[in-house]
């Protein structure tokens, strides 16, 4: 059976992560988990969550056979519009 490594994690105290909260996020995300602490005991381990990628779905298009779009789409019932409003007079 192999033994694990045991790894060092880094343990800043409260103050510090304060003063540096982004950076040391970005090296948490980047695989290195650190430890806060107040006066010298531990207390939270902060560590990237590991999250899959999400996947956009796949929407355009997922219609196209199902229904045609008359090519005078755009002008459809502007005459009856028209006379609606009196405009046509």
């Amino acid at each position: 059976m192999m033994a694990r490594r045991a790894r060092i994690v880094k343990t800043v105290d409260i103050h510090e992560a304060k003063t540096h909260l982004s950076r040391l996020i970005e090296a948490a995300v980047d695989g290195e988990p650190f430890i806060i602490a107040k006066g010298g005991k531990p207390l939270v381990k902060v560590e990237a969550l590991e999250t899959p990628t999400p996947v956009a779905p796949e929407r355009l298009g997922f219609l196209a056979s199902e229904f045609e779009i008359p090519d005078d789409f755009d002008t459809m019932g502007n005459r009856e519009v028209r006379e609606q409003f009196g405009l046509d007079r």
